[in-house]
């Protein structure tokens, strides 16, 4: 069975408009205040479904359609490679930008942690 890759993404478009039905004001009233979680769990899940059927498997149809036969498996380890190690970067520049900038907070009053903000800006 041949799907078209515009018919695989439907899914995952029409599940994330599925989750922005459901972002109420804080302040939602009567039977929408106790259904909001579970229309949002439920909507978090469709939209994991959807995407593991529509954008999930893109990239490696792609890959798998402009490498050559005998290239596939090198390439699909160095692209995978690759990305791990992107995300690695990323991390890493993730936790310096903490360990550098963010203040500790631990044991501090809300007040204190103002005041200290106050002070560095």
């Amino acid at each position: 069975m041949k799907v078209a890759r515009v018919e695989l993404l439907k899914p995952y478009l029409e599940s994330r408009d599925f989750i922005g039905i459901f972002r109420f004001p804080q302040g939602a009233q009567g039977l929408y205040s106790q259904l909001v979680p579970t229309l949002a769990l439920c909507g978090i899940l469709v939209y994991y479904a959807a995407y593991s059927v529509g954008m999930g498997p893109v990239p490696w149809v792609i890959m798998s359609e402009i490498f050559s036969i005998d290239m596939k498996a090198i390439a699909g380890s160095f692209v995978t490679l690759g990305t791990f190690f992107l995300f690695s970067a990323a991390s890493l520049v993730t936790l310096l930008f903490v360990a550098r900038l963010v203040p500790e907070t631990k044991g501090r009053t809300l007040e204190e942690i103002q005041e200290s903000l106050k002070a560095s800006a």
